[in-house]
């Protein structure tokens, strides 16, 4: 196939677009800032060089591409600081997944390609009803923190456009796989404390994994939603601590929720203390999809370079409910 990846050359694609053209494909990748080409060029992709929210050069870059499948992987989060304002945070993300998404989908239909696959988010979205991990049919909140609402909307948005065209959404769980990924600095210098009873939900995807997944469903995925995210959703007071330890960090303080919302606000009292994750069993099942990282257990030693525990292969360990 001939694939068109907007955003190869950001932390997912530059995964994705290697395993692509091991498979065989052909790649046209997408970047934004400047001197990304040659990256992109050494991976095997044939760069090019776009502003996704400009309607008419997507027109004529997917229409020049003319691809079997189109892939939505653009985001605006390099070098971002996060913030209590998730929306802050997001702005320029959220505009790549309104208007930026409304463009790639009609470039790809101007052009006939009917294969479209996006990048959703899967952690913390889940109604915080239930219990704690959620399929692809749960419903989504309702009422998210204010500061987290553009945020959602943006991918409530992404999601039902896609829909609209028979696309295929993965709602991946949070990215790691990065050896500078930015949640690290605030661990090592004990800046991410447990919120209350650490009981906030989390799923997790390596990188490799996460591009190993959207691969497979680029070449055969049934249109719909699929949850990305490895075997084992952690509360926020199982993970965090084992992310210290690996880190060589001392182990994180614990704050009251009410402490937390005024310091950080009501996002992170959710994440900390509420969310809900997602279960894996759709992608494993349809996608035939396997993960070199089964759980977070073994991914973050690998990745950050610690020695790595004595873990219990996850085959042993107790059941989890995404399994």
């Amino acid at each position: 196939m001939r694939v068109f990846i907007a955003g190869a050359s950001g932390a997912i694609g530059t995964r994705l677009v290697p395993q692509l053209i091991e498979r065989g494909h052909e790649v046209v990748g997408t970047y934004h800032s400047p001197g990304k080409d040659e990256g992109l060029r050494a991976l095997g992709a044939e760069p090019v060089a776009l502003d996704l929210l400009d309607r008419e050069a997507v027109l004529a870059a997917v229409r020049a591409a003319r691809p079997d499948a189109v892939v939505h992987e653009a985001t605006a989060l390099a070098n971002q600081t996060f913030s209590r304002n998730f929306d802050r945070t997001f702005a320029a993300t959220n505009r790549l997944r309104t208007e930026g998404t409304d463009a790639l989908l009609a470039a790809a239909w101007d052009v006939g390609v009917r294969r479209v696959v996006a990048q959703s988010f899967a952690s913390y979205r889940y109604a915080r009803v239930g219990g704690p991990v959620k399929t692809e049919d749960d419903p989504l909140d309702p009422d998210p923190p204010a500061s987290m609402r553009n945020g959602f909307a943006a991918l409530r948005h992404l999601e039902e456009a896609v829909a609209s065209v028979n696309g295929i959404v993965l709602r991946y769980g949070g990215f790691y796989g990065d050896p500078d990924d930015g949640m690290l600095d605030p661990v090592r210098k004990g800046r991410f404390p447990i919120v209350g009873d650490g009981g906030g939900m989390t799923s997790f995807v390596h990188l490799e994994d996460a591009a190993s997944a959207t691969v497979l469903a680029i070449e055969g995925a049934e249109p719909g939603i699929y949850n990305v995210c490895d075997d084992e959703p952690a509360p926020a007071r199982e993970w965090l601590p084992f992310m210290a330890e690996t880190l060589g960090a001392r182990p994180p303080r614990r704050i009251p929720a009410f402490v937390a919302r005024i310091l950080a606000g009501g996002a992170a009292v959710l994440i900390g203390t509420e969310a809900r994750a997602a279960s894996n069993a759709k992608a494993r099942r349809e996608l035939g999809w396997e993960l070199r990282y089964p759980s977070w257990r073994q991914g973050f030693p690998a990745v950050y370079g610690a020695p790595a525990r004595d873990v219990a292969p996850v085959a042993t360990a107790r059941p989890h409910p995404s399994r």
